[in-house]
């Protein structure tokens, strides 16, 4: 039998949840009034309010429930690790609309929506503190600073996907090799956070923080490659063009994005594998 809980709706945690809802559907169907845009961009913007709204929606009717006691997950690493995730989706649809998909000062549409979105964000953040806040919630890997950096290379890998040029790399096996990098890295960084998510670590035949180490270090080589070879054949006779009409500049820019967010994501995983050593072969052993 399901039980009700108000709680879940008149704490301060809920009260935001409720918020976030609202104005994540206010953004989206701001956007989606005024008509698709062929864009990577503007698919992404319209992902990332659907899926925000969506997985608040998810959580709050669950908690309401009490459903989520019977999920054999981590409810509260999903939680907070969903929260952190919103916050810097949120944050780069914010910047990424106003400032990318469309330039019309009269759009009134479209302004109200990065408005709404940019308060949004604030209304993620204040969810991340309350969370944070909690007791005993410290003890969560996606709490502590490893389970951060995992959300960071996840993100930060669906930035890089979201300005892919396939018409670009498709011809520069070198590319494709950047590509696979991103892909691979991202596919095993989210399946470790599903593990844990999980809780299946108690069924893994291995040391799992061992092969973590063993994943990131693999990370860092595969990145320390990908930074080198994207930006050498990504502008290879391939200069930034004079004429910005049909988005032609706007692929470019793409490209120079691809770039630094390689190069934030090897210093993330560079960071990440330190960490982990220091605590599989130093603390783990005192």
């Amino acid at each position: 039998m399901i039980r009700v809980d108000l709680r879940a709706l008149t704490q301060p945690v809920g009260i935001l949840r409720m918020v976030e809802v609202v104005f994540t559907c206010i953004s989206f169907s701001l956007v989606a009034s005024v008509g698709s845009v062929s864009s990577s961009y503007w698919a992404w913007c319209m992902f990332t309010w659907c899926f925000c709204c969506f997985f608040t929606l998810l959580i709050l009717v669950l908690e309401f429930t009490t459903f989520n006691v019977k999920l054999p997950i981590s409810w509260e690493d999903f939680t907070t690790a969903f929260a952190m995730l919103a916050t810097l989706m949120m944050l780069a649809a914010s910047i990424i609309y106003p400032s990318v998909v469309f330039s019309c000062p009269s759009c009134s549409r479209q302004i109200a929506a990065s408005t709404v979105s940019i308060i949004c964000v604030g209304v993620y953040v204040g969810e991340v503190v309350l969370l944070r806040m909690r007791p005993g919630l410290i003890s969560g890997f996606l709490s502590s600073i490893p389970g951060l950096m995992k959300i960071m290379e996840t993100f930060v890998a669906c930035i890089i996907f979201t300005c892919l040029d396939s018409g670009r790399y498709n011809h520069f096996p070198g590319l494709q090799w950047c590509v696979a990098v991103y892909s691979l890295c991202f596919i095993f960084a989210l399946l470790i956070i599903l593990i844990i998510i999980g809780q299946l670590l108690a069924y893994f035949p291995l040391s799992f923080d061992k092969l973590v180490t063993v994943f990131n270090a693999l990370a860092v080589l595969m990145y320390m490659t990908a930074a080198v070879i994207w930006p050498l054949y990504a502008f290879k006779s391939h200069p930034r063009p004079t004429d910005c009409t049909q988005g032609a500049c706007l692929r470019w820019d793409g490209l120079v994005v691809v770039t630094f967010m390689t190069i934030i994501n090897l210093i993330i995983y560079i960071m990440d594998t330190a960490y982990s050593i220091y605590l599989v072969f130093f603390i783990q052993h005192e």
